[in-house]
């Protein structure tokens, strides 16, 4: 294999022209699937190609997947993958630089890309997207070819081209994705629960877009409820998920036990068993069958603000105790509050309060000192938010849920 550059830039009105023939807008109405097999037949077409294909590298690094092709379709059907660094494809993304080979032997070659159709000739460019490698396109012959650098400039161009789309595309996709699984995950009305007025919000942030944050709220079967807000730290469609699969496991550890600390315990054990990478703050909480009190744990999250019937805002006074996926050796505390009738409590995500170069203490007691007491669970959250945001957009995604014990017994 050998290591190529182009001979210099792409000069001519015509290189110009069929460079935009293949980048045309007409691909941006398409998917990163359909858009990466469009430009690969009208590249192939380009430059007199008999295949082309764009193998992207996976999540984590270590493997090129077959993504689109023409004239190789048959490697994105069976899913070929190949080892970052290792054969042709491989070896183009590990250099981060073209790469061709003008004869393949194909007696010292296990290549699957190169053998799969029997290819003579083959040049391979990386898709770099902010510096970093993301995929390789490659185009190959059926006989032995000399690529010329003013091909080679105009496929590296073409591929960068096509980085740029598919990064794009694919963020606009995991944002449309992640805010259907909060859609689905984060329902906008509560259950409604005899003697408790109950109201959530979720925002998403105008910086960050959909992130990790999560509410929860639901009865079991011992007469106790679960209340639980928390944050899974990153945003995106990776966060969303991690925060799905935390939201889940919390519910099925809280079936097993009405103790908060030992359903965190359990659910950070899970965390750094199946999410090792992931980091989230969560406050889970139970309320007693006869509403009297409120069971508290907290894993690194903020306080909620309490507030008593004809008092004013404070924030609850809970231990907290290290994040998920923190360290498993550290033991987590309950804390019991008493919820008396026309007692309400807010939580809240870091969203709501965090401001640069603010004193987050500073914000939470603002919080707590602008909410009324006596108002409902939906009034809670309008007023925290009316507040907070300063009639600005949130930077960051925002959870909320608001309770009341109210005296009649029954929502309000």
């Amino acid at each position: 294999m050998t290591s190529v550059a182009g001979t210099g830039a792409v000069g001519s009105a015509e290189q110009l022209r069929r460079l935009q023939a293949v980048t045309d807008a007409a691909l941006s109405r398409l998917g990163v699937e359909d858009l990466l097999r469009e430009l690969l037949e009208r590249t192939k077409d380009l430059l007199h190609a008999d295949t082309a294909a764009v193998m992207l590298l996976d999540p984590i690094g270590s493997e090129l997947v077959a993504t689109a092709a023409s004239g190789l379709e048959r490697e994105v059907y069976l899913g070929v993958r190949v080892p970052f660094g290792r054969g042709f494809a491989g070896t183009v993304a590990a250099r981060g630089e073209p790469v061709a080979i003008e004869h393949v032997n194909h007696a010292d070659t296990a290549d699957p890309v190169l053998l799969s159709v029997q290819l003579a000739a083959a040049l391979g460019v990386p898709m770099i997207s902010d510096g970093r490698v993301i995929g390789v396109l490659y185009i190959g012959t059926g006989t032995p070819r000399r690529f010329t650098g003013q091909e080679i400039e105009l496929l590296q161009l073409v591929a960068d081209r096509a980085a740029h789309a598919t990064v794009a595309r694919q963020h606009s996709l995991d944002q449309a994705a992640a805010h259907v699984l909060q859609r689905s995950l984060l329902p906008t009305h509560p259950p409604q629960l005899p003697g408790l007025d109950l109201a959530v919000r979720y925002v998403p942030g105008a910086e960050s877009g959909v992130g990790g944050d999560w509410y929860d709220v639901f009865d079991l079967p011992s007469g106790h409820i679960g209340i639980a807000v928390g944050d899974v730290a990153g945003n995106g469609l990776r966060a969303a998920v991690v925060m799905g699969r935390i939201r889940s496991a919390l519910r099925a550890y809280a079936m097993e036990t009405d103790d908060p600390a030992e359903v965190l315990t359990r659910l950070d054990r899970k965390v750094q068993r199946f999410e090792p990478d992931a980091m989230a703050t969560a406050i889970y909480a139970v309320i007693a069958p006869d509403l009297a009190t409120l069971t508290l744990s907290n894993a690194g999250h903020l306080p909620p603000v309490g507030l008593e019937p004809g008092g004013a805002g404070h924030l609850t006074v809970v231990k907290p105790d290290l994040p998920l996926g923190a360290d498993l050796r550290i033991a987590r505390h309950t804390t019991a509050v008493p919820l008396p009738v026309g007692h309400s409590v807010l939580f809240y995500t870091d969203g709501l309060v965090e401001r640069r170069g603010r004193s987050l203490v500073a914000e939470m007691q603002r919080l707590a000192g602008a909410l009324s007491a006596g108002h409902s669970a939906e009034q809670l959250c309008t007023e925290a938010m009316t507040a907070m945001l300063d009639h600005d957009a949130p930077r960051d995604d925002i959870a909320m849920l608001a309770l009341r014990r109210t005296s009649s017994g029954t929502n309000v």
